[in-house]
């Protein structure tokens, strides 16, 4: 059963409970902009854009979007731009257009069913609901991590004998209707101190240059001298169909 938190807020803490798989990447908790659509900021102001999955009445994958007024583009800054132009437009009182979606969580021991794919679904149904015209995704494709040192441009072009794209995460929006627009090249960006990093990765971090770090998606950049390391994720915008 599908739900929004408009219908059922007392699953509100629920939902949002939901974890991320135990090897998710910690440093992603260094973003600043993921403080502007925090939980309880989304519940409390779109909670008609944030979808719950049920069994047994319990959440088991949620889905979380954010209203915007579009600019005529996609932004290259993806994820950050967005929640940017979400705060803003909610603080000015602008009237959204278009959604954005933040995340598709699954809870781990959930994996493998197509929940995935249910919340898509019921995320644009909830779009369509809301009186919106579009949703947009900034889609994080995880297994990039294997070949962080692949431009994004090129591993988005990789395709099957299908023609399908060879990214399976990439495939399932592509299946669901989904079609790939654009690129963002720095689409999420994480900048903290040195003793940060080591913190959330357990690398050493000892040294300038760049580093490899497990389930990046592009590499880190290290200035060791100067005690701060960045890190510049690209994503993949996907256009969906409402309704």
């Amino acid at each position: 059963m599908l739900v929004t938190l408009a219908e059922r807020p007392d699953l509100a803490s629920a939902a949002y409970a939901i974890p991320y798989p135990a090897d998710s990447p910690k440093f992603m908790a260094g973003s600043l902009t993921s403080l502007l659509v925090r939980g309880r900021r989304v519940v409390r102001r779109w909670p008609h854009l944030v979808v719950a999955l049920l069994e047994d009445e319990l959440p088991v994958a949620r889905g979380v979007m954010v209203p915007f007024l579009g600019r005529g583009f996609l932004p290259a800054r993806g994820w950050d731009e967005i929640a940017v132009w979400a705060a803003e437009d909610a603080l000015d009182d602008v009237a959204p257009d278009t959604a954005c979606a933040l995340e598709i969580a699954v809870h781990p021991e959930c994996q493998g069913r197509g929940y995935s794919r249910v919340v898509l679904e019921g995320m644009r149904s909830a779009v369509a609901a809301a009186g919106l015209g579009a949703l947009v995704i900034p889609v994080r494709p995880p297994d990039k991590a294997s070949v962080p040192a692949t431009p994004m441009r090129d591993y988005v072009a990789e395709t099957r004998a299908d023609g399908l794209p060879a990214d399976r995460w990439l495939r399932t929006h592509v299946r669901a209707g989904g079609r790939i627009e654009a690129v963002a090249p720095c689409s999420a960006t994480v900048q903290a101190s040195v003793d940060d990093w080591r913190g959330w990765t357990g690398l050493p971090f000892d040294r300038d240059g760049v580093v490899a770090v497990p389930g990046a998606l592009a590499p880190v950049f290290v200035s060791a001298s100067q005690d701060f390391a960045v890190y510049v994720e690209p994503n993949v915008w996907v256009s969906h169909r409402v309704g």
